[in-house]
């Protein structure tokens, strides 16, 4: 008797357990879904970042994470959060449990939000992975299109700056190589009146130590120079004062009534 009772009270707390997990389960599941219907409300009424709170929630909760995900990267799209955006929809596009549908949606929401961080060539493999889940989706096939242009667009203008570049570059030395050679020959030319004021100096010496009279007489003291400064001062200051003397006197030229 002791050995069934034991044993009944043990399947009885299985019993019981199970049907606690069950519940807990459930309640979490119910959790997770009303967490997501509220998000929704809010994504609806324009409240996108009360609505990515949510969508965080059900996250973390464990339930229903491949809905959380994909709403909370269209809430942080709807911010301007493209980079997150991005994540969200790379996390879900790697899930295995999804429909063409939802592969279809996901990827051209990647590409949207690739679009807005002009990465063209991440969002042009992204519409296409999209399109290869749904190949009649006309929206997803415009938005290829038109990121396939701008990424043509965005190569032209590359190609122009760096031609401007290089233009400019080129330009730079050939005024970089013109400034050399003007310092070249203005060097050059300093050296040659530098050996040519040399060379007449030599040739002064030498005319001088053949004419050593000649060059004496050619030659003034200090004292004669000063005496002819001095008389020359005063011849000028004579001239002015006779100017002076012959100047008119001013009169008045107002006329009054």
């Amino acid at each position: 008797m002791k050995n069934q009772a034991i044993k009944y009270i043990c399947h009885l707390s299985l019993c019981i357990l199970m049907m606690l997990l069950s519940f807990t389960g459930h309640l979490l599941a119910q959790s997770s879904y009303d967490l997501i219907k509220k998000g929704n409300q809010q994504y609806d009424n324009k409240k996108y970042s009360d609505a990515e709170v949510n969508y965080r929630k059900t996250i973390t909760a464990g339930k229903n994470v491949k809905e959380g995900s994909y709403n909370l990267g269209n809430a942080y799209f709807k911010q301007g959060k493209y980079e997150e955006a991005a994540k969200q929809y790379e996390g879900v596009g790697a899930l295995k449990s999804l429909s063409p549908e939802e592969i279809s949606k996901t990827y051209h929401n990647l590409g949207n939000a690739f679009m807005k961080e002009e990465k063209y060539p991440e969002s042009i493999q992204a519409y296409k992975n999209a399109l290869k889940a749904n190949p009649k989706d006309n929206d997803t096939r415009y938005n290829l299109a038109y990121a396939q242009s701008r990424l043509q667009q965005q190569q032209q203008q590359q190609n122009k700056d760096d031609k401007n570049k290089d233009n400019k570059d080129n330009k730079d030395n050939k005024d970089q190589q013109k400034k050399q050679e003007q310092e070249k020959k203005d060097k050059d030319q300093q050296q040659k009146d530098q050996q040519q004021k040399e060379q007449d100096k030599k040739n002064q010496q030498k005319q001088d130590q053949q004419n050593p009279e000649q060059a004496k007489k050619d030659k003034i003291s200090k004292e004669d120079a000063d005496k002819i400064l001095q008389a020359l001062n005063n011849d000028e200051k004579k001239t002015q004062k006779k100017i002076n003397m012959k100047q008119p006197v001013k009169v008045s030229i107002e006329k009054q009534w």
